[in-house]
């Protein structure tokens, strides 16, 4: 109970901390708002790819998802983003029970493959259903009505709705570390068969487990959208997207409550001058992320140093003299 309790004070102070940042660099609040919104998706990423060990390399279906429901509930019904991000999430949640319900039950890649090809699926959809989507020009999001009072087009607003994002996803992962749902996902992670034999249900746990990854990230996707104003299908479908989340949680720690929010800080603060400087060469960077990471550092950073860590505290214990 101690640890639990301050594992949450550890999350409170940390979110103090981040929530000073439009104070502290105002000239850098789009930087800051990216780090903070991939950090909650790569951490609703982490819930179905880490907990439950089930890689996902579609992800982006969900993003896209959650920011075309929004985006077109607004634009030709007049509904207000937050009835729409209840529709997307809805939406999302329903999208990922069938869909799993479908995977789930087989072994081996099929899930992982079955992620790229339905964010594939809604990529092609989104640009070729133009008179809907808008096609390959994407769409515009020019007015939307205040929240609670509160300009989405100003930054600050953004930046403090992406942080709730991010403390409902941090708290989401808090309650796994601890809870009996947790410790069956990664018992089904570990062995499957021997989760089985103690009487786990394993389509069950990874079924709830993707509702709720697909449910947060999709509201990612809505508030992803509010942030760009502009999105088409290449910018919110494509899989670069999804592997940037997977490599996040995956750089930083899958499986940690911190984790993917470190691989979110490394890989944005890094990202825009690597695509900047690289243009579609970038992936071959990520590509070789991902291969270093799981030959020299498999359980990530936070996983690294925490072995690092625990090798320090024997050497020391070792090589402490004897009390008289």
């Amino acid at each position: 109970m101690e640890s639990r309790l301050r594992s949450l004070l550890s999350i409170g102070v940390i979110l103090l901390l981040i929530g000073l940042y439009p104070a502290a660099f105002p000239r850098h609040l789009n930087l800051g708002i990216s780090i903070v919104l991939f950090g909650a998706l790569a951490l609703a990423w982490d819930i179905v790819g880490g907990w439950a060990g089930q890689l996902s390399l579609g992800h982006a279906a969900f993003i896209g998802l959650g920011a075309y429901v929004m985006t077109l509930l607004l634009l030709n019904t007049g509904l207000a983003p937050w009835g729409g991000f209840l529709v997307a999430l809805a939406t999302a949640v329903g999208i990922a029970l069938i869909w799993g319900w479908i995977t789930f039950r087989l072994r081996g890649p099929y899930f992982t493959l079955s992620t790229i090809a339905v964010a594939e699926i809604l990529r092609l959809v989104a640009v070729n259903w133009r008179q809907v989507t808008g096609g390959a020009q994407g769409l515009f999001i020019y007015d939307m009505p205040p929240f609670l009072g509160l300009d989405l087009f100003d930054r600050w607003v953004e930046f403090y709705l992406a942080l709730g994002l991010l403390a409902i996803a941090l708290l989401i992962v808090w309650w796994l570390s601890w809870s009996r749902f947790g410790y069956a996902l990664q018992a089904i992670r570990e062995d499957e068969d021997a989760a089985m034999a103690m009487g786990i249900n394993p389509t069950r746990y990874k079924l709830a487990a993707f509702a709720i990854s697909g449910g947060l990230t999709a509201a990612g996707g809505v508030l992803y959208a509010i942030f760009l104003s502009f999105f088409e299908p290449y910018g919110v479908l494509e899989m670069e997207l999804s592997i940037e989340l997977a490599l996040m949680a995956i750089i930083g720690g899958t499986g940690t409550l911190y984790g993917p929010l470190l691989g979110a800080v490394l890989l944005e603060g890094a990202g825009d001058w690597l695509r900047i400087t690289l243009g579609e060469a970038n992936l071959l960077v990520y590509g070789l992320l991902m291969i270093l990471i799981i030959r020299f550092a498999p359980t990530g950073v936070m996983g690294t140093a925490r072995t690092l860590l625990r090798r320090q505290r024997r050497w020391l214990g070792v090589g402490a003299p004897a009390r008289r």
